[in-house]
């Protein structure tokens, strides 16, 4: 009888570095006329009551992964969703800040939320043309495409070949680093959902392979 050969699961090769990114919970509403805090020119919010309920479901659904290393941004909302994880598994969270959201100018502090709810032209000009300096001021887009591809670089280096790693980021960098990996549209993954699991294999050579985006099965 011939040899039967029957589909399996996705196992990364060996030497392959797994990254994990995880995007931050809900953070507390926008407000007019109350602009979030800022670090470093960042809106920097915490998390609302929801993003903390989801930081925890986060925590369930990797605690029992082979996790070796823990990365945060800096900024409030993302250590704030890493705690959980960080309390189970007992690491060390390292900061990586070329991590952080794009920055986004004259709309910062939570004014770009604002006006995309509100529909504001130039911010569907920005959805429009898949580039985020049309916002006054914002981040050039080879500029954020080089500090994000610096980050992710930092992480793949220190967690190295074979290990995982988990990294607590944000909805501008999971996109990016999504498009960064399979040379797509610049905003083919530009919204991944508060405390979604996206998973990126970087194969031994540097090939990157988005192997899951924006999983959420978690939360519901």
């Amino acid at each position: 009888m011939a040899e039967a050969y029957h589909q399996v699961q996705f196992k990364a090769p060996p030497g392959s570095t797994q990254v994990i990114l995880v995007r931050h919970g809900a953070s507390a509403p926008a407000v007019s006329g109350e602009p979030f805090p800022l670090l470093d020119g960042h809106g920097d919010p915490p998390l609302a009551p929801e993003g903390e309920a989801q930081a925890g479901a986060v925590a369930a659904r990797l605690r029992s992964e082979p996790i070796e290393h823990i990365f945060f941004t800096g900024l409030k909302r993302t250590a704030q969703t890493a705690a959980p994880l960080v309390e189970a598994l007992g690491l060390e969270p390292v900061e990586v800040p070329e991590l952080r959201e794009i920055f986004l100018g004259e709309w910062e502090a939570g004014e770009f939320r604002i006006r995309m709810r509100q529909g504001d032209p130039i911010a569907m000009q920005t959805i429009a043309q898949e580039r985020w300096d049309v916002i006054p001021g914002a981040e050039s887009m080879e500029s954020f495409s080089a500090r994000v591809s610096a980050g992710f670089e930092k992480i793949v280096e220190a967690t190295g070949p074979d290990n995982t790693a988990v990294a607590f980021v944000h909805g501008g960098i999971i996109g990016e680093l999504a498009h960064q990996a399979t040379s797509s549209r610049p905003f083919a993954f530009v919204h991944a959902d508060n405390a979604s699991i996206t998973r990126i294999v970087v194969f031994p050579g540097g090939r990157q392979m988005l192997h899951r985006f924006n999983d959420a099965t978690h939360l519901e």
